[in-house]
């Protein structure tokens, strides 16, 4: 077993069925994709540890607990169409592309090619990257049976909403101040129904931020 190998091993062992995940596909998925391929240069060593991963510009990648926690509280099934939502350099992507049918990945222009490059070199076929605004989403690609949200936001912007096919579920880290709420909503004649799935916190998307109102 590789160096790599282990240290997945490790991550799943210490971080994501200590936090009650053992869906077979989410720990078969996270013991397969090489985690360390999809971190920025230089923080090859950071790639398994329980903590965020800065990706520049306010970004980050979020641990491997949360993550797969959020994996479990939405269900991914293997004949889905899911949308990866700020997915960063690609990993969130080819994660869900073992558990699901087709990934698309919508990521900002600076992120995006990279993911692309990243996705390729690891073999990974069933994704397509998508680069633009992420508050945009990938419309023409939709309706999405999943829509997974890497990092939090304060509000759910419309274009996203409508991109939940109906039966659909869309998770994402809700930022309240410096705590957070992941939610997941399902789409039920045509409105969300969110619950509550566990706390966790990340910075916020770019475009997620409420705006401020200023008192004169």
């Amino acid at each position: 077993m590789s160096d790599t190998s282990q240290r997945r091993t490790m991550m799943v062992d210490t971080q994501v069925r200590p936090s009650d995940v053992t869906k077979y596909p989410i720990i078969d998925a996270m013991l397969t994709v090489p985690r360390e391929q999809f971190v920025p240069d230089g923080q090859a060593e950071a790639a398994y540890a329980d903590t965020l991963i800065a990706l520049g510009a306010g970004r980050v990648m979020v641990e491997p607990r949360t993550f797969a926690k959020m994996l479990d509280a939405v269900s991914v099934q293997p004949d889905e169409l899911i949308l990866s939502v700020g997915g960063g350099l690609g990993y969130t992507a080819a994660v869900l592309a073992r558990m699901a049918e087709f990934v698309v990945a919508v990521e900002d222009e600076d992120l995006a090619s990279e993911a692309e490059s990243r996705l390729s070199d690891a073999g990974i076929d069933n994704v397509a990257v998508i680069a633009g605004p992420l508050v945009d989403g990938a419309a023409k690609h939709g309706p999405y049976d999943v829509i997974f949200v890497e990092g939090a936001i304060e509000f759910l912007p419309r274009a996203l909403e409508e991109q939940v096919a109906e039966g659909g579920r869309i998770v994402a880290i809700f930022a309240d101040g410096n705590l957070g709420t992941v939610r997941v909503g399902q789409k039920v004649d045509g409105h969300l129904n969110w619950r509550f799935a566990f706390n966790a916190s990340a910075p916020v998307l770019p475009g997620f931020s409420k705006a401020k109102e200023f008192a004169l």
